[in-house]
């Protein structure tokens, strides 16, 4: 099954959060499957921007580095992932840059991997691995 990762999880992991062990067991299983598990570029973004607006360009440009040695494929947003995760927001309370990370899983059929609770509103759309 295809996994879609969300910013909260790539945080959790970057910053050691809880869920951090979880996020690391699916890089390995990631690594050993031979299967990158999938981000769309927003919530690329989302995760840049934080980090860029909490400790400056240095640690970005780092953190840039790190992301790029993990098993993620980076998701470019296309008009069909827009419009799907249009439809999401639309109908649902929830982050819009969340939004395009339970499109690209419904898309795909896959597992978000997540801890935003913000998802729970999604559970009856997609299927969710929980990280805490």
């Amino acid at each position: 099954m295809i996994k879609v990762l969300d910013s909260h999880a790539l945080m959790s992991y970057l910053e050691k959060e809880p869920g951090y062990d979880k996020v690391a067991g699916h890089f390995v299983e990631s690594v050993n499957r031979n299967e990158n598990l999938l981000m769309t570029s927003v919530n690329l973004g989302e995760v840049l921007y934080i980090v860029l607006r909490e400790c400056g360009p240095q640690k970005a440009n780092e953190v840039e580095k790190i992301i790029s040695s993990l098993p993620i494929e980076i998701v470019d947003v296309d008009l069909t992932l827009a419009k799907e995760a249009a439809k999401i927001k639309a109908f649902h309370k929830i982050a819009y840059a969340d939004c395009f990370a339970a499109a690209l899983t419904k898309m795909h059929r896959g597992e978000l991997i997540t801890g935003d609770r913000e998802f729970k509103l999604l559970e009856n759309i997609i299927k969710i691995d929980w990280i805490s």
